[in-house]
């Protein structure tokens, strides 16, 4: 049962950082220090002091610089790589219990991958946004993706199962919607 538990909550913090880089961290880091997440061995640093500060400072300004409307399109092409880094290193620091092997199979391939199709979820989001309001629509996208990554790393860490079966609604539905979307754009339309 730790072992679910803990890839629920992988998982969780992966898509949290599919929306915000920084924002599952300092979750992690916040939840670890009160004890409400154990972590791996080699990434009890992350409850550290000096980590704590890193990610206030790196959340601060990550949250900041989405709200440059230029900056915020800039930023995107940065954060899908970091994103899906993000997503493996948050998966392997919270998964406990199984082989190492398979720990790091499942943070690259579940938590890199979750992470890195929250990400491209939100960059055709922005993208939409730029090209339907001029960028007027993208502060109100930066909120949302800030509320979603801090209550899915909120929701991974008090319930862990939720926040799986959330992750999972979200994937399925950005695959509906690239299925309804594919059709649309098909040559012969809807099959």
């Amino acid at each position: 049962m730790e072992v679910l538990l803990s890839v629920c909550l992988g998982l969780g913090l992966a898509a949290a950082c599919g929306f915000r880089v920084f924002v599952p961290f300092l979750v992690l880091n916040l939840a670890a220090r009160g004890g409400f997440v154990a972590l791996a061995g080699s990434f009890e640093w992350i409850a550290s002091t000096p980590a704590l500060i890193t990610l206030a400072v790196a959340t601060a300004l990550e949250i900041g610089a989405y709200y440059v409307p230029w900056l915020d399109n800039l930023l995107d092409s940065v954060a899908t790589p970091a994103a899906v880094v993000a997503g493996v290193v948050a998966t392997a620091s919270v998964v406990t219990g199984i082989d190492p092997y398979l720990k790091w199979t499942l943070a690259v391939i579940a938590g890199g991958g979750v992470a890195g199709i929250v990400q491209a979820v939100t960059v055709g989001a922005r993208g939409a946004s730029s090209l339907t309001t001029a960028g007027f629509g993208n502060p109100l996208l930066a909120t949302a993706e800030i509320g979603g990554s801090a209550l899915l790393a909120g929701l991974a860490v008090g319930l862990p199962v939720l926040a799986a079966v959330v992750v999972l609604a979200l994937l399925l539905l950005a695959a509906r919607r690239l299925g309804r979307r594919r059709a649309r754009l098909s040559p012969a339309g809807p099959v």
